[in-house]
């Protein structure tokens, strides 16, 4: 097994909305925003390759928006989904399975993409299986009205219409998954054992470093409660049994391990991807 990190550009989303009920005083320590109290965020995604299998876990925001949409997201930064993987020495017709942890636009955004004369969508992997869960795609596809915004049906219909929607409980087994529902309903957390060690994919479960203390909390999670409480089971897992956190969102820290404290859980350890695996 082989694991390369993707980097698919950054975007920028308010502070406050990332951090909920956490005054600006203390979020801004680790989180510096500009003067419109904006802050950075990575689209970084994951490729796993293993025997025959090409596994991107998430594909960031993708392209095919309006220029009005992007001009809410400033977009910035050179990397692309599919500069980051051609440049590995992978086309995009080698990728085996997109696993999306849930159906956000900025996570499953790139898997969709216009046809040469924008008149219909296909898939930017047309050769993968596109793997979700039964009960987030329910969530998605029938949403309330807080989250609508979020699940777009350009990046959600044409998975099923084209044949390549999935759903994990039908055989995904490439590795062992978490389930979280404080930010949206059945988000997947997977956790995947990589050269002696255990590697956790973190998506909204812990957007950066920053949220590691409990009452971190975004204010776009659905039950910011139920997350506190996941947070606590699954960082004192990552604290107990020393798992390496791949951060899909934090701008500056690819890799955090947290320790156990007086104080609870806390931050311990940030590393570049190369430094670790």
């Amino acid at each position: 097994m082989k694991i390369y990190p993707i980097e698919t550009g950054n975007f920028k989303l308010d502070g406050g909305a990332m951090f909920g009920v956490v005054p600006k005083s203390l979020w801004s320590r680790t989180n510096p925003a500009d003067e419109n109290n904006l802050c950075t965020w990575a689209m970084r995604c994951m490729l796993i390759e293993d025997g025959e299998r090409l596994i991107l876990i998430d594909n960031g925001i993708g392209e095919k928006q309006s220029e009005k949409f992007f001009s809410h997201y400033y977009l910035h930064g050179s990397a692309t989904l599919e500069d980051s993987i051609t440049k590995l020495g992978f086309g995009l017709d080698e990728i085996t399975d997109v696993f999306l942890t849930h159906l956000h636009f900025d996570h499953c955004g790139g898997g969709i993409k216009w046809n040469r004369d924008k008149t219909k969508f296909e898939a930017t992997f047309k050769n993968a299986n596109y793997w979700t869960n039964r009960k987030h795609w329910k969530w998605a596809t029938e949403p309330n009205a807080r989250e609508k915004a979020s699940f777009l049906k350009e990046n959600l219909m044409p998975m099923q219409e084209l044949g390549q929607l999935k759903f994990v409980e039908d055989g995904f087994d490439a590795f062992e998954i978490f389930y979280a529902n404080g930010h949206t309903d059945a988000q997947m957390i997977p956790l995947i054992d990589y050269q002696g060690k255990k590697l956790a994919f973190m998506a909204d479960l812990l957007p950066s470093a920053g949220h590691v203390p409990l009452p971190y909390v975004m204010g776009y999670d659905t039950r910011p409660l139920l997350t506190l409480d996941e947070k606590k089971l699954f960082l004192g897992r990552c604290a107990d049994e020393e798992i390496f956190m791949f951060m899909e969102h934090d701008a500056t820290n690819e890799i955090i391990t947290v320790q156990n404290t007086e104080k609870g859980v806390r931050f311990k350890e940030s590393f570049q991807f190369n430094e670790v695996f």
